[in-house]
């Protein structure tokens, strides 16, 4: 039993000849995915169904509505960082919506970048057409090798997943390589965030959005701003959803990219561990061996990002950003019996008021093997319960964070039982 548990790891830790998500038993590129946009993409083509609206972007409202996705979650980016760099600059930037299970970016007079959880893949990758006059059968294309040259590397935890980069643009919005760039989530200083985004809102500390670089400048250093309700006057936002690009989306959406792609491999990682394990021995207990250890591996680093550690200070005075995005948020997720929510926001010295993650509520979270979600609610339970395990947190916090996940998630108040 050592001897496997140990060949496991070696396994695990060792460079694959081939990319983790393409080895068995998860077979990313060959296996057909069962996200909501491959059965739009079957009843479309059968006929069976057809995208509403008149206009593309009647169509990209369409698409947020079945997915479920906010218009209020809407940021802007005007680096030339996508699949469509011809089509992105500073006068033109590319839209990005999320929720906690799907994003979708889009660039008028151009195609929809949609990521989506499949149960399965984890996430996978489409592209969307809405232009008038397409075929049902061509309108959504899944794509399994361009994204993955960004979205499948180091960057994104070595598997398919999102990647939130602050870059420094020039005036056309291509990245000024030589000026560098930096890997973004909650943890992140304020002063490394938002180059290359538009930033509605008001931040209390200097970031690097809604401007240009010169290589010949250097990269300059982060700059106050006053605070931009609306980007109407600075481009045309006639053919977006909003005009807004909104401070708090950015940090939300900075904060769950980590934690869905820790979540996403964590899953991946046992699923092949466990699959060699009992390739190797059809009688190991892959729980107990070395997929149950590299699942507990796995665990502390999920609970320490679902608990905010090491979360940047936002300022004196935080962050202001759109009621609407915070409405709209907000309503997506439970709340207890008193009105507590972990989707309540604190926006002064933290993003929000109970330090725990939204993401406990993702499809990627319910997914997660049984093994390595077991693993996590024990982890989290003993270290909201004991008073060493995060000091960041006061225990006041900590007791009603408890309180909140026995009340609104089932999984973990199976877990903590009557403790």
């Amino acid at each position: 039993m050592r001897f496997t548990a140990l060949a496991v790891l070696l396994a695990l830790t060792s460079a694959p000849a081939a990319d983790l998500w393409d080895l068995p038993p998860t077979r990313y590129s060959d296996s057909t995915p069962t996200d909501p946009i491959t059965l739009l993409a079957a009843d479309l083509a059968a006929g069976k169904r057809e995208l509403g609206g008149t206009t593309p972007k009647d169509r990209v409202r369409e698409i947020l509505r079945m997915l479920e996705v906010p218009e209020a979650s809407q940021v802007l980016v005007f680096s030339k960082t996508s699949k469509q760099n011809s089509l992105i600059s500073p006068s033109h930037p590319r839209s990005v919506f999320f929720n906690e299970n799907a994003y979708v970016g889009w660039v008028p007079g151009g195609l929809m970048e949609l990521i989506v959880h499949d149960p399965a893949l984890g996430v996978t990758y489409y592209t969307l057409d809405p232009a008038d006059g397409i075929p049902a059968a061509k309108r959504i294309q899944r794509d399994v090798s361009d994204c993955l040259s960004c979205h499948g590397t180091a960057r994104t935890n070595s598997v398919p997943g999102m990647l939130v980069r602050s870059v420094f643009p020039d005036a056309t919005g291509q990245p000024v390589l030589p000026l560098g760039s930096f890997l973004i989530d909650h943890r992140s200083p304020i002063g490394e965030r938002w180059g290359g985004y538009y930033v509605t809102g008001t931040s209390s500390l200097p970031h690097f959005g809604n401007r240009t670089y010169e290589e010949t400048a250097g990269r300059q250093p982060p700059q106050s701003a006053p605070s931009i309700q609306s980007l109407s006057g600075r481009i045309d936002t006639t053919p977006y959803l909003r005009p807004t690009s909104d401070i708090v989306a950015l940090m939300v959406l900075e904060h769950q990219c980590a934690v869905h792609n820790q979540l996403t491999a964590a899953a991946m990682q046992y699923r092949r561990g466990a699959w060699l394990q009992q390739s190797l021995d059809p009688k190991a207990d892959p729980a107990t061996g070395g997929p149950g250890q590299q699942a507990d591996i796995a665990a502390a680093r999920i609970v320490d990002l679902l608990l905010f550690k090491d979360e940047a200070p936002l300022g004196a005075d935080g962050i202001e950003g759109d009621p609407g995005f915070q409405e709209a948020f907000a309503a997506r997720f439970p709340r207890t019996p008193e009105g507590r929510s972990l989707a309540d926001f604190n926006l002064n010295d933290r993003i929000f008021k109970h330090r725990c993650s939204f993401m406990v509520y993702s499809k990627a979270f319910a997914s997660l093997p049984d093994r390595v979600k077991s693993s996590v609610l024990t982890r989290l339970r003993a270290t909201l319960t004991d008073d060493g395990a995060a000091p960041h947190i006061p225990a006041g916090e900590r007791a009603r964070i408890d309180q909140i996940l026995r009340a609104t998630l089932p999984a973990y108040a199976a877990a903590a039982g009557n403790g």
